[in-house]
Order: C-alpha cells, then structure tokens, then sequence
C-alpha cells in the first residue's frame, strides 16, 4: 500500500476513535496487549531475521536496542497495561468562564488528530506509541526504521489482530511500508493528512525533519547529557550514579555522555572513576568504558585525548568525554554551550549550589543527586512515552498523554447574539 493510501485512511479513522469512550479505548488496548504476547513467536521470529541482517553493520549496543526477548515483549504488553490504568485526558476541562453576558466559555482537551512518528531501530517504540496514540485519542501513522522493519510489521500486524478482535478498525494503528528516504519526506510534508509529526532518534534524524518537515513537528530525543561532580559531592555516591548512567544502557537517549568535574575533587575522584569505568567493569565481565579525556584530566589518569567534537556528540556507547572545570559557574556555562537540553545532573551536598544549577540549567529534566537514566516516561508516572520532547513548545520531557492532546473552547449560550 503506498504511503498516500495509508495516510487517507489514517485521516478517515481519526473521528472514529475520537469519539471512542475511555471504557472503549482501555477495551482495545487491553485486546492490544494480549494479542502481543499471543504472537509472541512470530515477533521474536522477524525480531531474528532484523537482528540477523544487522550484525557487523552496527555496534554491539544497537544490536541490543534492537534485540527483542520473551521478557522485553512482556514488558511492551505490560506497558500498554499501565496506560488503560491511567487517567484518560480527553473530555477533561481544563478551565471554564461565565461571562457578564451569560455565555459559559469552557477549556476542554481534545486529541491532536493524526500523530506520525518517525523512529529508529527500536521496535518497542512501535507499541508504546501506538498505545499512548490510541488512549489519547490520535490515530497513529508509524514509520520505523529499516533495521527493525521486520519486527515492526510482527508488532503491527499483532496490535492490529487485537483491534480487530473486539471490533474495532485496524486502521487506528497504521505503519509506512516505505521506510526509504523518500518515504519519509513524504510523511514530513503530509500537511494534509498529519497533525502532528514526532521525530524519535539521533541527531541526523531530528535534523532531517527540522528541515524539511512542513507539518508540525517536536524535536526529542538527542541526549548529550551531562553529570557535574561538584566540589561537595559525596564521591561514593557519585561513583554509582555515574556508572548508573554511562553503563546501565549506554545505547539510550537519557545515558551520561559527558562528565565535568569540580578542579578540587578531580585528583581524588578521576583514578576512583577510571577504576570504576575500567577495571571494575572488566571484572564483571562488562565492556570497558573509554575515557576522552581534556587536557586536564589527561595529567591525572590515563585515557585517549578528547577532541572538541567530544563535548558535542552523542556517543550512545561504551565512550565518556571527561573535562575538569573551575566552578559550578564554569559546569553552568559548559553545559549551556554544549547541552542538547535533554537531561543533565549536579551531585552534591551543597544546597546552595544544587539550588544555583536548577535555576540555571535551561534542559527538560534536571538531577540533583540522581541518574539521568531516568527520564522516561514509566520512571515520571506517565505510563510508556512517545518520545522526550527537548523543545518547549508545546511539550517538553517525557510526553505522556496529555502531551498528545490539545484543547479546543466550548461556548454554551441561550440566544445571545453580539
């Protein structure tokens, strides 16, 4: 089916679902869930032939971004489980005036209508986007990456059997066939069949639909996520944080990619950072973590010479650019320059300066003694999340729900006229 085909029929089934009822929606996305572990087999099946296809043309990380399990599919059904037990936004008002002349003016959510989502290879987004789409009222076009096609039409055809289940369209859940460039640019200028396009991937990908996109468009994703080791951090502590969020899941967008240490602490806390990075994570049989060190902290501890392109990339891997500062100011100014204003994180016993960096730092999500492993949806309350917005219009951080909805003004009168 081309991609023309595809969006009209997404366009004509918006106004159906959005009239579903909450009990409607929970119904379908509850058949939804049910209906991926029933296919479980077959979704493992295409999962192989993708992460076959893929081996030795990326990194071992993506392989296991695009790896699904028994478990991971658990968890996807799970996911959409979470969302039928949260509050339905639709219908919800928002606020509600009596004017002087008897009209009553009331604010009330409604869903955006038609929502793409461009994405990468990581075929659990095709289940939680489909799911926060449908519970919010928005029919879904979906276009995944060709790494993960495979797995993403096993997904979609297995959320389709569940919608088809309890009679309902399947064409609430809709995927491109086409994952080529070409296709995708189609999506981006699809003003008449999409509401709202969200780019969910690298930074390559969030360019593209910046530039080219016609519809409108929410940036997420790109993480270069920053830790500051203050000169009052607790220096155990600050160890397991930042081994939580270099090496938990390197391969994601709310892993630590770059670590500015206070000039006070940097003697002391580099050597018991290198052990942990290295020679610890060698012991447990883990992946080594390279360091690309500033100038700096190259006099302290051992490790490859950073480049100034180090402190600007996303590395989504096992690598950790590490630069000594000043101040706290000098962590605020570096940051600023060079955040992607995802995630970043103080660690700290000082009040007075987790309270300054707070204020100051301008990105989503902001950590005073914690891992920036968890922005994410599920970790707010939010149930899964569609992407984390690093913009500020109209949603920013995880977006849940009600940051798939808009409003729209209802006026109730009795024959007033102007």
């Amino acid at each position: 089916m081309t991609t023309q085909e595809i969006l009209k029929q997404a366009k004509a089934a918006a106004p159906v679902l959005a009239l579903l009822t909450s009990e409607e929606k929970n119904r379908a996305l509850l058949a939804m869930a049910n209906a991926l572990i029933e296919q479980q087999e077959a979704i493992l099946e295409a999962n192989h032939l993708d992460c076959t296809a893929a081996q030795g043309k990326v990194s071992p990380v993506m392989i296991d971004r695009l790896k699904l399990t028994e478990a991971r599919i658990a968890a996807m059904a799970q996911g959409i489980r979470e969302v039928v037990d949260l509050p339905d936004p639709v219908g919800k008002s928002l606020d509600q005036i009596l004017r002087p002349n008897g009209i009553t003016v009331q604010k009330v959510r409604v869903p955006i209508g038609v929502i793409a989502i461009i994405y990468e290879s990581r075929p659990n987004v095709t289940s939680d986007a489909a799911a926060l789409a449908l519970k919010s009222g928005n029919v879904c076009v979906l276009r995944g990456g060709k790494e993960a096609y495979q797995s993403s039409c096993a997904i979609i055809a297995a959320l389709r059997k569940g919608l088809r289940s309890c009679g309902f369209p399947e064409t609430f859940v809709n995927m491109l066939e086409d994952v080529s460039r070409t296709g995708a640019l189609e999506l981006m200028t699809a003003d008449q069949y999409v509401d709202l396009l969200i780019p969910r991937g690298g930074a390559g990908l969030i360019r593209t639909c910046v530039e080219n996109a016609t519809v409108p468009c929410i940036q997420t994703g790109t993480g270069i996520c920053h830790v500051y080791v203050d000169a009052d951090a607790n220096l155990s502590m600050a160890l397991n944080i930042i081994e939580n969020a270099k090496t938990s899941r390197p391969s994601v967008c709310n892993a630590e990619e770059v670590c500015l240490i206070h000039k006070d602490v940097a003697e002391r806390f580099l050597p018991m950072l290198k052990h942990r990075l290295t020679v610890e994570q060698t012991e447990k049989g883990k992946p080594s973590v390279e360091l690309r060190l500033d100038p700096r902290s190259a006099k302290i501890i051992e490790g490859v010479p950073a480049s100034d392109l180090d402190f600007d990339t996303e590395f989504l891997d096992y690598i950790l650019a590490i630069k000594i500062v000043d101040s706290l100011d000098d962590a605020i100014t570096h940051i600023g320059l060079h955040s992607t204003h995802h995630s970043e994180a103080i660690l700290t016993e000082n009040t007075e300066s987790a309270n300054r960096f707070a204020r100051a730092i301008d990105s989503a999500a902001v950590y005073i003694n914690a891992s920036t492993r968890f922005t994410d949806g599920g970790e707010f309350g939010l149930g899964c999340e569609i992407g984390i917005s690093t913009q500020k219009l109209h949603a920013r951080g995880p977006m849940g729900l009600e940051e798939l909805t808009t409003y729209k003004y209802i006026i109730r009168g009795n024959g007033q006229i102007r």
